[in-house]
């Protein structure tokens, strides 16, 4: 494929709800552009965007794929996305790499909850867009009614600039209103409009010119004084209208049958922006001042790595896009984030699966390298001398957790390495492990999501892994002052066994954490003794006495004791200490305490009422609502046992339109019912084990 200036190239996302239809119009466009041969289909796996195995099984977009192609001499990199929820983090990094954005909607469908969550992303991050109402042809296709959801629940500025000739079983194809010229068939052949078509095109043409004249004030006034507007006038009031989102241009067609494809090409080049017309980005250099990159090739190098993959034979891929200067093969780039050199080797253009090898990626054009040593996702790659870093991708924080467990040995020995390796690839996948429970969890925003990182693991890395819900981290504490005493004495012949201690244990405020403290006198516990004391403690507390949890939020007080001379010994002082924190805590009137999570929980006003009788029944306390464009922000507090799986059942309650988020905010105590189920599930796993 031919270089192209940054003037010549247009990074455009493709975005929608799932099973819109994104990938089967790429297709369709990738095809009338001449970069593939044959038009691929998602359900036998032969897309160019959908080639990877999970993508196939699943019929699913998973990753974002970019997928160039060349029309009226300009490079389009058109950068397929996930519709599915779960994926989000794909669609994040698309947004960030892109001038602009197409979102598709499915004529038979409308609107959708994923259509209005992609529209709210272009809309944070500015972009200009357009929207293609998909699949014509489908049974149920209605262009009035689909335009008319999105203009009352996206914008009223969404104005066709084409209109469908015929619907479902009788789609022929569109008619362009501004030129006032219709096309039919794959490939597009101009045809006369029908004449019964003509008061609809020229009530949609009025509607729209008056709409894109606002943009120009000599234009309109002109046109509001009765003067004639010329169609080339109207391009370029649609254009800077597009541009700065005054308006969103409707189009229509059918990539499955490749009817409206080359409208579609066509409105990109001639409406989107190019890197040089979207202008400079904003970066920080080495002195944390902000400063603009501008899209030139003769500017110093500054490029951000937006995607990280590992391929099983040639190893890391790091995907990137240049903002500034040049990325050449078998070069030397610095690594702002990291502050170290990378070595560059053979650069190429990806095509979906395939890539093409070449000696340099341009400004504004997007490449990929593999086998550098230190990079990963939203790192910038660029000079030393002139090193700036670009604002890294965002990323949505997890929101639902699962416990990983080896099936073997092996895969355990190798199941460290493994999920580093897949959070590196996918950003928005998180693992940590729970000291407190001994479980290992790999976070993301949903069950597919975990069950796909799960397949990744096994097909990439060879460790196979059982995903379940993850224990609770449980803690214990005492509520009352206490004093505990024990003696351990034993005599076996020979030295025997003698520790002997007197501790006073005491609550402490809810997040203290765990104190030791000695204060003998007298030499009764020898110092040598005391950290055997102290450790013995430790190791107890870590069980507690109610359902094998960790102790917290006391303080433990060594005040006496005694010791012999020939039979005590550290492991003796260290059984007795043990013993008598158990004491102490059984006889300190213990508590259960659970982990209590805040929530930040956002639904339509519709559903405002069904979550917060779910809530209710999760034992949580409505902290507070604030109604927010037709949405409800529900602030509240839970108890963690009872929202493992919140973001499965948010999905279910709300058609995937609520969503929300979770963080630790403190413990507090189980009430007695939820205790003594607690205590009798523990007993009843002892007794197993």
């Amino acid at each position: 494929m031919q270089q192209s200036g940054p003037d010549k190239i247009r990074n455009v996302a493709l975005l929608s709800h799932s099973g819109s239809g994104k990938t089967s119009l790429a297709e369709a466009m990738l095809f009338d552009a001449g970069a593939i041969t044959r038009i691929g289909n998602v359900a036998d796996g032969t897309t160019a965007s959908d080639y990877d195995p999970d993508e196939i099984k699943h019929r699913i977009s998973i990753n974002l794929t970019i997928l160039p192609a060349t029309w009226k001499n300009t490079k389009i990199n058109i950068i397929d996305t996930p519709g599915y929820p779960d994926f989000v983090g794909e669609v994040r990094a698309a947004l960030r790499i892109s001038e602009a954005a197409v979102i598709l909607v499915c004529a038979a469908s409308g609107v959708e909850v994923g259509t209005e969550q992609v529209w709210g992303y272009t809309t944070d991050a500015k972009l200009p867009r357009l929207i293609y109402i998909n699949k014509m042809d489908r049974e149920n296709a209605n262009f009035a009614g689909t335009l008319e959801q999105i203009q009352s629940k996206l914008n009223p500025r969404c104005l066709p600039i084409q209109i469908p000739i015929g619907s479902q079983k009788a789609f022929k194809g569109v008619i362009d209103i501004i030129a006032k010229k219709a096309y039919a068939g794959a490939p597009a052949k101009e045809i006369e409009i029908p004449d019964a078509m003509m008061k609809d095109v020229d009530s949609a043409r009025e509607k729209l010119i008056e709409a894109v004249v606002e943009i120009n004030d000599e234009i309109m006034t002109r046109y509001l004084d009765g003067g004639e507007i010329t169609t080339e006038e109207i391009y370029k009031c649609l254009s800077e209208s597009i541009l700065q989102g005054a308006v969103v241009p409707v189009l229509a067609g059918s990539g499955l049958t490749n009817n409206g494809a080359v409208a579609l090409l066509d409105a990109i080049v001639d409406y989107l922006p190019s890197p040089v017309t979207a202008g400079p980005v904003k970066a920080t250099n080495a002195k944390g001042a902000e400063e603009s990159v501008k899209p030139a090739a003769d500017s110093p190098l500054t490029a951000l790595v937006f995607k990280t993959t590992t391929d099983p034979h040639v190893g890391k891929i790091s995907y990137l896009r240049v903002y500034s200067g040049v990325f050449s093969s078998n070069s030397q780039v610095w690594n702002v984030n990291k502050g170290s050199v990378e070595r560059v080797g053979q650069v190429s253009i990806p095509h979906g699966k395939n890539q093409e090898a070449v000696n340099q990626v341009g400004t504004g054009d997007m490449g990929m390298v593999v086998k550098l040593a230190n990079t990963v996702s939203g790192d910038t790659l660029g000079v030393k001398e002139h090193a700036l870093k670009l604002t890294p991708i965002k990323y949505p924080a997890p929101i639902l957790s699962k416990a990983v467990f080896p099936k073997s040995k092996a895969d355990l020995d190798k199941m460290s390495t493994g999920l580093a390796r897949i959070c590196e690839e996918d950003p928005s996948l998180k693992t940590q492990r729970e000291a407190d429970i001994g479980e290992l969890l790999l976070s993301g925003m949903g069950d597919t999501h975990l069950e796909i990182g799960a397949s990744r693991l096994h097909r990439k890395f060879g460790v196979e892994v059982n995903l379940e819900v993850p224990r609770v981290p449980y803690k214990e504490t005492i509520t009352v002052p206490v004093e505990a005493e024990y003696k351990h004495k034993k005599q076996t012949g020979g030295h025997g066994q003698y520790g002997h201690v007197l501790i006073r244990m005491e609550p402490l405020p809810p997040g203290s954490g765990f104190v030791f403290e000695a204060k003998v006198v007298g030499g009764s516990v020898p110092k040598n003794y005391i950290p055997a004391v102290d450790k013995g403690i430790k190791e107890a507390r870590m069980e507690g006495v109610l359902a094998g949890n960790p102790a917290v939020d006391m303080k433990v007080t060594l005040y006496d004791g005694s010791f012999h001379p020939v039979d005590s010994s550290e492991m003796a002082f260290k059984i007795a200490s043990a013993q008598a924190f158990k004491k102490g805590m059984l006889d300190g009137s213990p508590v259960l305490l659970e982990p209590i999570m805040h929530m930040t929980v956002t639904v339509p006003d519709s559903f405002t009422g069904d979550i917060i009788g779910d809530l209710n029944t999760k034992r949580s306390r409505v902290l507070g609502m604030n109604p927010n464009q037709g949405f409800n922000v529900i602030q509240a507090q839970a108890p963690q046992s009872e929202v493992l799986l919140y973001a499965i059942d948010l999905r279910s309650m709300t058609q995937g339109s609520g969503t929300f988020t979770i963080a630790f905010d403190h413990y507090e105590p189980v009430p007695a019912l939820q205790t003594q189920k607690i205590i009798a599930a523990h007993k009843a796993a002892a007794k197993q084990e």
